[in-house]
This record gives C-alpha cells, sequence and structure tokens, in this order.
C-alpha cells in the first residue's frame, strides 16, 4: 500500500504542468538563455567555463523547486480539501504518507536535475567525465533534501491559499541570494556571508567542486546537512503541533 501510494504522488506530480513548466522547463530555458549570453567567455585558470557554471546553477534551481513544489503547496491543498483526514481510514500509518511525499519530493527534483545536464551536454559543449556527471548528480540529488523537508513544514504551517506563495517566495529569495541568479562572487562581502550560510548556494557549490574536477567541500556538506536537521526538526514540530493543540483542548 506504502508503495502505491508513493508512485501515486509521483505520478500525480510529474503530469502536473505547473511543476513540468516550472520545475523543468523554466530551468532549461534559463540556462540556454543565460548560457547563450554568459558562457561565451573562455574560463580563467582555475575557474569553470560559463556553460557548466550556469548549468550547475540552473540544475540546482530546478531541483529546488521540484522538491519544494511536490511537498508544500500539495500538503497546504490536501490538508484544506480534506484528503489527509480522508487517508487515515486507508491502511496507510500517517508516518508512512509523511515519508511517501517526502520520497516522492525527492523523485521529482531529479527530472530537473538531469535534463539540464543533459541540455548542457547536448546545446553547449558540456564535456565532463563520466565519474563528473553521475558524481554530480547524485550530489545535488541528495542535496535537495533539505528543500523537501522546508515544503513539508511549510504545508502543514499555513493553509492551501498561502502555500505556493510562500514557497515561491521562499524559493526565489534563497535562489536569488544564494548565488544561483548572480555569482556571490561578483556582490559584495556582505552578500556572500549571506550565501555561505544558505542551502542554495552549497547545492550549487557541491555540483561546482565536482565539475571542477574535485571533490564536494566539507562547508558544503556540513550547512547541507545542518540544514536538513534543522528543517527535519521543524518539520515534525510543525506537523505534530496541530495534534498537540488538539490533546490539550480535549
Amino acid at each position: 500500500m506504502t508503495w502505491y501510494y508513493f508512485r501515486l504522488e509521483c505520478l500525480r506530480m510529474l503530469r502536473d504542468p505547473r511543476y513540468l513548466a516550472m520545475a523543468v522547463i523554466t530551468p532549461v530555458g534559463f540556462y540556454l538563455l543565460f548560457a547563450t549570453i554568459f558562457g561565451k567567455d573562455p574560463a580563467k585558470p582555475g575557474e569553470l567555463k560559463g556553460t557548466i557554471e550556469i548549468m550547475v546553477a540552473m540544475a540546482a534551481y530546478g531541483g529546488i523547486w521540484g522538491a519544494l513544489s511536490a511537498t508544500g503547496p500539495r500538503i497546504a491543498h490536501e490538508r484544506s480539501s480534506g484528503w489527509l483526514e480522508q487517508l487515515r481510514s486507508m491502511p496507510l500509518a500517517t508516518r508512512q504518507v509523511m515519508a511517501a511525499k517526502l520520497a516522492a519530493g525527492m523523485v521529482v527534483a531529479l527530472p530537473a536535475l538531469l535534463l539540464v545536464c543533459a541540455t548542457g551536454a547536448a546545446f553547449k559543449g558540456v564535456g565532463l567525465d563520466a565519474w563528473q556527471w553521475a558524481a554530480m548528480a547524485a550530489a545535488m540529488w541528495v542535496g535537495c533534501l533539505p528543500f523537501a523537508l522546508l515544503g513539508i513544514a511549510i504545508g502543514y504551517a499555513v493553509g492551501g491559499e498561502t502555500a505556493f506563495p510562500l514557497s515561491y517566495a521562499v524559493y526565489l529569495a534563497m535562489s536569488i541570494l544564494g548565488g544561483l541568479w548572480v555569482p556571490p562572487s561578483v556582490l559584495p562581502a556582505s552578500f556572500r556571508t549571506v550565501a555561505d550560510a544558505l542551502p542554495t548556494y552549497r547545492l550549487a557549490d557541491l555540483g561546482w567542486h565536482i565539475a571542477g574536477g574535485g571533490a564536494p567541500a566539507a562547508a558544503d556538506v556540513a550547512v547541507l546537512a545542518g540544514w536538513t536537521v534543522g528543517l527535519g526538526l521543524l518539520a515534525t514540530w510543525v506537523y505534530r503541533r496541530p495534534r498537540r493543540s488538539a490533546a490539550a483542548a480535549a
């Protein structure tokens, strides 16, 4: 039953036109646009070529929205419509429902990551070794976990009408401040300090290190792990809060 529900969640998202437009088509389109405009200059020693740097940033951009949109707005809508209450009558434990939603959020983050990378290889001449492609995709995919947890927290914290605009606002703010649109290196030092603390920048930095032939930076792993733990605790607290309130009222 759990596997069937997980499969259903994945299919629902993958067939959602809004998901396809925002998490798959938009990052690919932005990559082609930005790589054409800014990716022509030769790379300086020790720096990635523009087509590669932008590819990683847009792959992260798409993967983040895939994980976030599959959890936050969908959970909030299902809470408002009463669907989650109806699921309690089925042979599914609540923890299984949440695990399925979290797993589905991770699964639907993958197409954007892979399609942006495939676009870079097919249309912009990005040539990486096989191990780099595999390691970069795997590391960045795992790095999307805190965003799926953030979506669960949003989904249980706000109503159906608020969840989508809130999720998208958080997504845009963290993407811009995290250097997915403009590299933090060209901005004032204060912006770099903010970017260093954000999981958006650290997710892209994982890919940039691997694409450059190196290993993921320990700081990237540590910051992403910290956000994962923190957002996991927040999601758990927000999820249990209605139950505690109801128990107290009783």
